[in-house]
């Protein structure tokens, strides 16, 4: 049985949207994306590419705490 008291909570963040190269497959969060092109494929290739997909992100139906002493997730509406 848990006797922790959940004192320390601390927010935890909102999915990010996520987007994936169609040529290497490169998962990245759209905010990463500086140069617009695929960092991936120019490191490995020097091609520029910029056909991305979107990747659904589910979001949460709550907002979510994390306990930092007993490491328990709480939601609250």
């Amino acid at each position: 049985m848990n006797t922790c008291s959940h004192a320390n909570l601390i927010q935890l963040p909102q999915p990010e949207k996520k987007l994936r190269c169609q040529h290497c497959h490169l998962t990245i969060k759209a905010d990463e994306l500086k140069q617009g092109y695929c960092p991936e494929c120019f490191e490995m290739n020097g091609d520029k590419r910029y056909e991305f997909e979107t990747i659904d992100v589910k979001e949460p139906a709550a907002t979510q705490y994390k306990c930092e002493d007993c490491g328990v997730i709480i939601e609250s509406e």
